[in-house]
């Protein structure tokens, strides 16, 4: 009986295929440090994003296929992920003679959380869209640029002036993510009142002053509206992404649209929209649903602008009692319907990052070695 060769192994992987990209994990060069021992087989499939669906799903079937060929007494599969980043240059506002500083150096994919309008829970899907993100073993760091109205020192229970080293500020940790925040630097009962450069000037700090390290996300909770926070935001940093988040009522599906023409105008791929507080279910009556803002809204207004709709968060009181005592719902109520929404729109926005930031890997790539 001939020897198992490399060829052999990849005919059999070659069956499957990556559901976001639509081709097989052989072609897309996942399959890597191949080792064939006698009658073991061992090799690496390297995701994309940790927040692959069907990550076990794999394991599962390359383990399988390969077993079935004749001569393999035993597979090791390692399941990895090597976050792919949008490579995009940090644009600068025109006119300015600001030093070229390097942004966000280390960080793969910065990702906007925005809104058109205030209360429609922004804050709370940005930060338990961080922790879920952090859930499936990626680096998070989340960066609160709402400077007038922040809420991370809240809506974590983490507060105090971060230390500093080096003159790089250190961003605080928490829930697995680091963290920075204007609200870290005032105290609760401080107002915020400062004029668009100021805003400018911390906006671009914190982008560049801090010292995130190496991460492959950092989501940014953005002011509502398009004022001199979000601006700024959009001119100064490589983002990636948009997510928008939005009520069903006629107002915020507005006010969300103009977020959406927003990014459009700085060439920001918008990755879907979020409709928060969709519906209401009572505990006793589980599988009845109220629409208390309207039904439908966010899925409309999604079809009509041609984004995807990425999920509907229901209304949990629970949300509100974890935030109060700075504790977001992941966290609080980690099995509730809510954080298993937000979850699945965590491994949404991830997958279509991963798609967006995908330079196609060579087979020669493949790393495989033989040992005799």
């Amino acid at each position: 009986m001939s020897p198992i060769s490399e060829s052999d192994v990849l005919g059999a992987l070659r069956p499957i295929v990556d559901p976001d990209f639509g081709r097989s994990i052989v072609d897309l060069g996942f399959v890597k440090n191949m080792r064939i021992e006698g009658r073991r087989v061992s090799f690496d499939i390297e995701l994309t994003t940790p927040a692959c669906p069907v990550k076990a799903e794999f394991e599962r079937s390359a383990r399988e296929r390969v077993a079935a060929l004749r001569g393999v007494d035993e597979v090791a599969v390692t399941m990895t992920a090597n976050t792919r980043g949008r490579a995009t240059a940090p644009a600068r506002s025109a006119g300015t003679e600001e030093p070229q500083v390097e942004i966000l150096p280390g960080v793969r994919n910065v990702v906007a959380v925005a809104s058109g309008k205030g209360g429609v829970g922004k804050s709370t899907v940005a930060v338990n869209l961080a922790i879920a993100l952090h859930e499936t073993g990626a680096r998070v760091g989340l960066m609160d640029a709402d400077v007038y109205g922040p809420s991370l020192p809240l809506l974590t229970g983490i507060s105090g002036r971060p230390q500093t080293r080096d003159k790089r500020i250190l961003p605080h940790q928490g829930y697995g993510l680091r963290l920075m925040s204007m609200g870290f630097f005032v105290t609760e009962d401080s107002p915020v009142i400062w004029r668009g450069p100021m805003v400018h000037g911390l906006v671009r700090q914190f982008l560049t002053d801090v010292e995130w390290g190496e991460l492959d996300y950092l989501v940014v909770d953005l002011p509502p509206g398009t004022g001199d926070a979000a601006l700024t935001l959009t001119q100064q940093a490589p983002l990636s992404g948009a997510v928008i988040v939005t009520t069903a009522n006629d107002l915020s599906l507005i006010d969300a649209r103009k977020g959406l023409a927003m990014f459009e105008k700085v060439s920001v791929p918008v990755l879907g929209i979020v409709e928060n507080m969709s519906y209401f279910s009572p505990p006793d009556l589980p599988d009845r649903r109220y629409y208390i803002f309207g039904r439908g809204g966010g899925k409309r207004v999604a079809e009509q602008l041609g984004v995807e709709l990425l999920g509907e968060v229901p209304i949990d009181p629970r949300v509100v009692e974890g935030g109060d005592i700075g504790k977001p719902i992941l966290a609080y109520a980690p099995d509730s319907p809510a954080a298993a929404v937000l979850r699945e729109i965590a491994g949404k926005v991830a997958r279509k990052l991963a798609v967006l930031g995908e330079s196609t890997p060579k087979l020669a790539d493949a790393n495989i070695t033989w040992v005799d």
